[in-house]
């Protein structure tokens, strides 16, 4: 009910207290006129706060009455709820900062958080299952490069043996270049094979590097033939704890400062190397700085 209509009501319940009052004082009169009079002034008094008390009734019944057709609230009934949901309010705030300092989350903030989770988990679901579909997609089509693949591992099985390969596959992440991983006893013969064999003439070596796997190393070398306009990459594992394999520096001149790179900051012997020296640090640098486990080395400790 709003302030409008309780003014409203409020009136109406007016009027018709001051016609019960004519009513009454009619009635007074006329009994007066029959009945002999009140004694005395207190007497005059009581029956007025009678009267007065009468009306005030009436006038809250009817009140009550109109608000309960209307479907509306009394005033008095609207003040109840109005302070019932003030302590509920109260109620609520007290929880919540009780709730704040002890670190736990209110009803209300629980299911918020929840529900939160919940939209959360389903967004990385239907990710997961997006990325697995354009996966799948990818699996499926198969790689521009394959046929060349095919070609340098049936040409090098021909010639050298089906047991100098370990693997050959697509590599997906670096822009599906072929990829031949060979034994570490058969790593420069299949180098070298590679360089020389006319059908696949890789005569230009582009990048030579180590990597530290913890459990062992790993020599990646990338090779070019300007002949037939193709690339290979070539990878052999050697043993972390005596890391040496054969130079590539006799077949591509190229790869004698990336060999020298490989030894200074992994500590990888090139077998075969004119001049393996330290390139970057130096003959007295302790440690190398490529190394999964190493530790700097105080000269002052």
């Amino acid at each position: 009910m709003d302030e409008k209509d309780l003014q409203q009501l409020k009136k109406e319940a007016a009027e018709r207290a001051k016609q019960l009052a004519k009513e009454r004082l009619a009635a007074k009169q006329a009994a007066e006129q029959t009945e002999p009079p009140l004694e005395g002034e207190e007497d005059l008094a009581l029956a007025k706060k009678k009267a007065a008390a009468a009306a005030k009734a009436k006038a809250a019944a009817l009140a009550k009455q109109k608000a309960a057709e209307s479907g509306e609230l009394s005033e008095e009934e609207l003040a109840k709820k109005k302070a019932a949901a003030a302590a509920k309010a109260k109620a609520a705030a007290a929880a919540k900062q009780k709730a704040a300092e002890s670190g736990e989350l209110s009803e209300e903030e629980l299911a918020k958080k929840k529900a939160a989770a919940a939209a959360k988990a389903k967004a990385a679901a239907a990710a997961k299952a997006k990325s697995a579909d354009v996966a799948e997609e990818k699996e499926e089509k198969p790689s521009p490069n394959q046929p060349y693949l095919d070609k340098y591992v049936k040409v090098i099985e021909e010639h050298l043996g089906k047991d100098v390969l370990e693997n050959a596959y697509i590599n997906r992440l670096s822009k599906d270049v072929p990829t031949l991983v060979v034994k570490k006893d058969t790593y420069f013969k299949v180098a070298e094979f590679l360089k020389y064999n006319e059908q696949l003439s890789f005569d230009y070596l582009s990048e030579l590097h180590g990597t530290d796997f913890q459990t062992h190393m790993e020599v990646y070398v990338h090779l070019y033939s300007y002949k037939n306009r193709q690339s290979v990459a070539l990878k052999v594992k050697i043993d972390r704890d005596q890391p040496v394999i054969d130079s590539l520096v006799p077949l591509w001149p190229g790869a004698n400062w990336p060999e020298c790179e490989a030894y200074d900051l992994l500590g990888i012997r090139f077998e075969g190397h004119p001049q393996l020296i330290r390139i970057f640090l130096g003959e007295n640098w302790v440690g190398y700085p490529l190394r999964k486990d190493y530790e700097p080395y105080d000269m002052e400790g």
